[in-house]
Formats: structure tokens, C-alpha cells, sequence
């Protein structure tokens, strides 16, 4: 099993050639990597040993995570990026990050969604977000919302949608959820753009299970950027805390007053 795998998406050249780079020095000092393409039809060979290094974005890093987590592997998110929120290793300290890692098991566990559609026994994987939302511009959505077994608001919006704490910083911050620390064991319902009731986000502990009943119109229901199903009237999606954590290598602290700064304020890393 290889020790060390990179993933970039092909058409990231920078990355792709920082992984070769990067992968000869470790070569040398008897470490052996290989490059996985993100867009490859081929699923990479990779198990709870094999330490995963995101080169990229912040897309980057979520398709690898999904990746990492069905292995239970260890990630290490690098920023090529301009932005990068998610991603706290600059290209310049990976080689020590990487020899750190190797030679350390310490992690930050991350909370991460666990998606299932009403009449399927395919549960989905979310480690920032999955939004209900209009499947078609013009129409809004209708979405009855259960926290457990109690009946909480039906919002009448563009969506609705349940953050993690590591996605708070995302699409939830853009429709004015708050930022939470990424450490944090709970769960954001945050309506997008609703009419004609509370706008606010609702926080809820990660040991619920969250429940969206859609009425009248058909939606799209969206995880991390990606479509994985839709939604007819009268059909429901339940999002709970996945069983495992996404395992990301604590490498240097995430100063989220910094990185809120300069992140989202003046945007750069």
C-alpha cells in the first residue's frame, strides 16, 4: 500500500507538478507516493494507512475528504488557492507538514453529514453542506423541517440547508449563517433567501436527526457542491452526523479570528 498519495485535478498543472516534486524529495528519503487525478474514472487505492495530501482549492479538498473518509485515511489540506478557508497548509511548509504527519497520529475530527433519501438505503457523505432547492428558477421550494421527532418551521425559499460547523464558513456564511468554530460538535439549519418567515439559522446539537419534507414543488437536493438527487412533493431526506469523523492532520492551529480577516474580509489566505 502506498504510503502517501496527492490528488489534483488534471487541469491543475501547478499541482500536479508540486506533487512530482514533492513525492522525488520523499523518494529519496525512502517514502513512496503516488498522483491521483481527481477527475479519473479509476477509484484510487488507498486505505486507513495511507496518508491523503489535497493540492488545490477548497473543491479540491472536499472531493478529497470524501475520498479519505470511506478509507478512514488521514487528509492534509493544501492551499493553491486563492482563497482557500478550508485549507491551513501554504505550499511552502508541505514537506514538513508531510514528514510531520507521518510521524505523528495527532488529527482534528471533523463532523461530517450523513444524507438519506427517502425510499433508498444509499446513505451520501457532506462534510460542508446539503441544501433543498428549487429545482427550477421562478419556483421557490416548500420544506416542512423535523428535528427529531419535533415539527420545528415550513419555509417557503429558494432552499434550506444543514451545515456543519467546517462548513460554516461556506454557502451557510454567504445566506447569513454564523461562522462556528470547526471543532464543534453540532449541526446549522440555515433557510436560503425564505419568504415570508424567519430568516434566522437554527443550531441544533449533532446527536439529532434533522428531517425536510418537501410540498408543492419539486427540488434538488445538493451536497458539497454536487447534485445527488432530487426530491418529488411528499418525499423526505434525513441528514444526521456520520458515524466518522473526517480525519484532517492537525498540522498548525486555525486561528479563525485570522483566518476570518483575511479569508473573508480581504480576501486572501
Amino acid at each position: 500500500m502506498t504510503d502517501l498519495l496527492f490528488t489534483a485535478f488534471s487541469n491543475r498543472h501547478d499541482a500536479v507538478a508540486l506533487a512530482h516534486h514533492v513525492g522525488g524529495h520523499l523518494n529519496d528519503e525512502g517514502i513512496s507516493s503516488t498522483v491521483f487525478l481527481l477527475d479519473s474514472s479509476e477509484p484510487p487505492t488507498l486505505d486507513a494507512s495511507t496518508l491523503v495530501v489535497s493540492l488545490g482549492g477548497d473543491g479540491t479538498f472536499l472531493k478529497t475528504a470524501r475520498l479519505a473518509h470511506d478509507a478512514g485515511a488521514r487528509v492534509i489540506a493544501v492551499n493553491l488557492g486563492r482563497v482557500g478557508f478550508l485549507l491551513n497548509v501554504p505550499p511552502n511548509e508541505i514537506l514538513e507538514n508531510i514528514r510531520g504527519a507521518l510521524a505523528s497520529d495527532a488529527v482534528s475530527e471533523r463532523l461530517a453529514l450523513q444524507i438519506t433519501i427517502s425510499g433508498s438505503d444509499v446513505h451520501e457523505f457532506a462534510l460542508n453542506e446539503v441544501v433543498v432547492e428549487r429545482a427550477s428558477a421562478g419556483h421557490m421550494v416548500k420544506v416542512k423541517t423535523f428535528v427529531g421527532d419535533e415539527e420545528y418551521l415550513t419555509y417557503a425559499a429558494d432552499g434550506v440547508m444543514v451545515a456543519t460547523p467546517t462548513g460554516s464558513t461556506g454557502y451557510n456564511f454567504s445566506a447569513g449563517g454564523p461562522v462556528v468554530d470547526a471543532s464543534m460538535s453540532l449541526m446549522i439549519l440555515t433557510p436560503i433567501a425564505p419568504h415570508f418567515t424567519i430568516d434566522r439559522s437554527i443550531v441544533v446539537p449533532d446527536n439529532k436527526v434533522i428531517r425536510f419534507v418537501t410540498e408543492e414543488n419539486p427540488a434538488v437536493l445538493v451536497a458539497d457542491g454536487r447534485t445527488i438527487g432530487s426530491l418529488q412533493p411528499g418525499q423526505f431526506v434525513e441528514i444526521r452526523q456520520n458515524p466518522s469523523p473526517v480525519r484532517v492532520v492537525a498540522t498548525r492551529s486555525f486561528d479563525l479570528a485570522t483566518r476570518l480577516r483575511h479569508s473573508l474580509r480581504e480576501g486572501h489566505a
